[in-house]
């Protein structure tokens, strides 16, 4: 039997995971959100455990698998859904240690055969991921660029990023200008929106 622990933000695509998991007799899945992932893990380790890196809190989650899978004499194995064109998804879920990429708007027939693939030592990637996993680069932009650009990229103004972060406000427009010299954009909103679909933000 091979059993998965389904981690998902979405009640609704939680539950539609695990019953397209459940229809096949050899695999078990229990599922939970990022906050019971530790105990999950703790309580019964699972051969798999898959994830969508499209959910809010993945990156979250690909530190705390990450975290989890290299600290005791762990067996899991991350498998995670993406997307290919966020390439910075895809980096953060190689760093983890992914051994299983599947393709979230791929075919769904395969799904099964894939976890129980990669639970028995295998690696698998969708032929649709395999590209923008190969362009998936280290992220050009620091984590005080990326903050700032973040920050940004919810509305709020030089001043008020700079008094938040306790910079001065020239400090900030150079921590954004780098940010939109860096991603190679025109201006501040092609770079939250180049950074956005990357995967950095």
């Amino acid at each position: 039997m091979t059993t998965v622990l389904l981690v998902h933000a979405v009640s609704l695509w939680r539950a539609s995971l695990a019953c397209l998991l459940g229809k096949d007799h050899g695999i078990h899945v229990d599922t939970t959100d990022k906050g019971g992932v530790r105990l999950a893990m703790e309580e019964r380790p699972a051969d798999i455990l898959l994830t969508d890196l499209d959910c809010p809190d993945s990156v979250e989650v690909l530190t705390l698998s990450d975290s989890l899978l290299r600290s005791a004499d762990q067996r899991t194995a991350l498998v995670v859904l993406a997307r290919g064109d966020r390439a910075g998804d895809l980096r953060r879920a190689s760093d983890a240690g992914a051994r299983g990429y599947i393709d979230k708007f791929g075919p769904v027939d395969n799904l099964c055969e894939v976890v129980r693939k990669v639970a028995n030592g295998g690696r698998h990637i969708d032929q649709s991921l395999a590209f923008g996993l190969l362009q998936a680069t280290e992220v050009p932009l620091s984590p005080r660029e990326l903050h700032v650009l973040a920050m940004a990229a919810e509305g709020e103004s030089v001043s008020a990023i700079a008094n938040a972060l306790h910079l001065a406000s020239g400090t900030v427009r150079n921590y954004l200008a780098a940010a939109i010299r860096k991603t190679g954009a025109r201006n501040r909103l092609d770079a939250i929106r180049l950074s956005k679909e990357f995967g950095w933000l």
